[in-house]
């Protein structure tokens, strides 16, 4: 709409229809600095994913860690080149929208609205990167394996749950005097896992198919479920002072029907999947569907109020089973690779280390309170690897570091908390103290690990390249 066919238009008009006429006149106007400011952001986003990753990748530690070091560098924390506004930050915190502002001429109003819609494109792109990277977790997981590893990974999801909303609970409100409702909702905090960020670390570390991998991976997504729940508990808990039973039935209902009917019909659908993509003959004939195929999963996951990435997980489990799953994997792996990174940094620039400076008076009672949860956090789900039972040659202390990163997860929790107003802001400070730290903890500690089980494999390579030569000589 050009700006002489919106003053015809607004003449011809009443006073009460003239208002949208110009919201919709400066929306359009407005419609190339949004992508201007998309753009930009991302140029940021993948700058400090791939600089924090390169960085992490040559002093031998995880790239995952660097992309979570990048967004802390980009985001409020830092540089404020990412800001969000559900990470308490504000359009005067936005350097990227300054930067806006001068090199387009935007005014203040304009400027504020497009930060908005920026924020939210840029978080949504996020999400779709953890549902992607789930979605690859699938495709690189064994069903059978992980059926086989089920009782274990229960095991370990049930005690990794239990025992540190129980310690945290009771810790809180006997050590620091904290009202119980309020501890009981920083006890649930303590339960969630970061499946993301755990398996994103197995994968690099090429330990995803082992059997450590699978449990923890197994353990992880009945966490989130188990999470969930707790989180719905907690929740009705904060609003009404009471349970309501049938709405955690429901959720456990719906989340065991959703797992079981998927993997079920998936495997029905399966030679119908492989015969639909053979036929097709445009680009993407494989690709596409299998993403639709994710998508819907994911969106049935929401509506029945799980979340998104069990479903992407679930429908990556059901193709691993095809013949197509080595091709599919092949094709994906780019998409996670512009989208991934994307979730990972704005998780971590949606972090205000702020909270960790001892040197601020209001910050000091919350890094007490952080110290007790940190240790509860990392105990809690130590004590979760070693619930395996039949496993002798498994590395429980691995499973158990492989559960306590919170991330996003544990952020979920904390600003629900802090949006109900029944944490304090020392005990809200805490909880994202305690989810920065297990975040940062974790893919280090995961390297260390499992440094013992790839020295063994490497001087295994080695022996069994020693023993022929050895042979040669001899004969």
């Amino acid at each position: 709409m050009t700006l002489v066919d919106t003053i015809t238009r607004v003449t011809s008009l009443n006073f009460y229809e003239i208002i949208p006429v110009l919201a919709t006149a400066t929306e359009a106007e407005n419609a190339p600095m949004v992508l201007s400011g998309v753009l930009a952001s991302l140029v940021v986003i993948y700058l400090a994913s791939t600089i924090g990753a390169e960085i992490c990748a040559r002093i031998n530690l995880p790239p995952v860690l660097g992309q979570l070091l990048g967004g802390l560098v980009v985001g409020i924390s830092a540089f404020h080149l990412l800001v969000f506004p559900e990470g308490g930050g504000n359009i005067s915190d936005s350097l990227m929208m300054n930067f806006l502002e001068v090199t387009t001429g935007l005014s203040p109003n304009d400027a504020a609205a497009i930060f908005q819609v920026d924020s939210e494109v840029i978080s949504t792109l996020a999400e779709i990167g953890v549902v992607i990277l789930l979605f690859e977790i699938g495709l690189e997981s064994d069903l059978q394996e992980l059926l086989k590893v089920g009782p274990q990974a229960a095991i370990v999801a049930v005690v990794g749950v239990v025992t540190p909303f129980v310690a945290g609970t009771l810790g809180l409100i006997f050590l620091f005097g904290v009202p119980t409702i309020a501890a009981i909702f920083a006890g649930a905090a303590l339960t969630a896992t970061s499946i993301g960020i755990t398996a994103k670390v197995l994968a690099e570390l090429q330990y995803l198919n082992s059997k450590e991998g699978q449990i923890i991976i197994g353990a992880a997504v009945l966490d989130d479920i188990l999470g969930i729940i707790v989180l719905a508990v907690v929740a009705s808990l904060a609003k009404t002072g009471e349970v309501e039973l049938t709405n955690v039935l429901y959720l456990i209902v719906s989340a065991v029907v959703f797992l079981v009917g998927a993997v079920f019909l998936g495997r029905l659908f399966n030679p119908y999947f492989v015969k639909i993509v053979s036929e097709l003959k445009t680009r993407g004939q494989l690709l596409i569907p299998a993403l639709i195929f994710a998508f819907v999963l994911a969106y049935i996951a929401t509506v029945i109020k799980l979340e998104a990435i069990l479903g992407a997980f679930t429908a990556g489990l059901i193709l691993a089973e095809t013949q197509k799953c080595r091709e599919l994997k092949d094709q994906v792996i780019p998409i996670a690779d512009i989208l991934v990174p994307v979730f990972f940094v704005v998780v971590s620039a949606k972090t205000n280390i702020g909270v960790l400076n001892p040197l601020i008076p209001e910050n000091r009672e919350g890094l007490i309170m952080a110290s007790f949860l940190i240790v509860v956090a990392i105990l809690g789900k130590l004590v979760s690897g070693f619930a395996v039972f039949g496993q002798p040659d498994t590395n429980r202390l691995a499973i158990g570091v492989g559960m306590i990163p919170r991330g996003e997860v544990g952020l979920v929790f904390a600003g629900i908390g802090s949006a109900s107003g029944i944490l304090s802001s020392a005990l809200d400070a805490a909880i994202i103290v305690m989810v920065i730290v297990t975040t940062f903890l974790a893919p280090p500690l995961l390297s260390v690990v499992f440094r013992p089980n790839q020295l063994a494999a490497e001087a295994k390579v080695r022996e069994s390249a020693k023993v022929p030569a050895e042979v040669k000589e001899a004969n």
